[in-house]
């Protein structure tokens, strides 16, 4: 019986020690940034570590979170609701790169890179996005590089 407490015990302290660790980002999805740039994430990069977690909140209607290119072990999530927050806690290190899918043609794209792994940025790069997407991804991956 002291085993099992002192297992659940030690259980419950790792738990607290890991979500004491982790923190939380927010992005928003908006229609025009400050910068003057349309259809985009309030960042178009945005480095976090393990089990940090990022909430999108749509400041309008119209968006969502769709990942295109995620690091290998990792099951890409179904794409967000319009219109709707939505949360992801990164437990892989590597590059994301997710896209507002009714946006994607205008380059509304970002890129999450975990613990500064960018081992997988060969395969970012060459990730099949549309219209103003090629251009921006191609921009957003020589600053990572740089």
């Amino acid at each position: 019986m002291k085993n099992i407490i002192y297992f659940c015990a030690l259980f419950l302290l790792t738990m607290q020690i890991t979500n004491a660790n982790s923190n939380e980002f927010t992005i928003e999805m908006l229609n025009k940034r400050d910068d003057g740039q349309k259809m985009v994430y309030s960042k178009d990069i945005i480095n976090v570590e393990i089990n940090d977690t990022i909430k999108w909140v749509p400041t309008s209607r119209g968006h969502n979170i769709e990942f295109i290119t995620v690091p290998d072990g990792i099951v890409k999530q179904k794409k967000s609701k319009v219109s709707k927050e939505y949360s992801y806690a990164f437990e892989q290190p590597g590059i994301y790169l997710y896209q507002c899918s009714p946006h994607k043609s205008m380059g509304m794209i970002g890129l999450v890179v975990v613990s500064k792994d960018i081992s997988n940025i060969d395969k970012i790069a060459i990730s099949k996005v549309f219209g103003m997407s090629k251009k921006k991804l191609a921009k957003l991956v020589k600053e990572i590089n740089s």
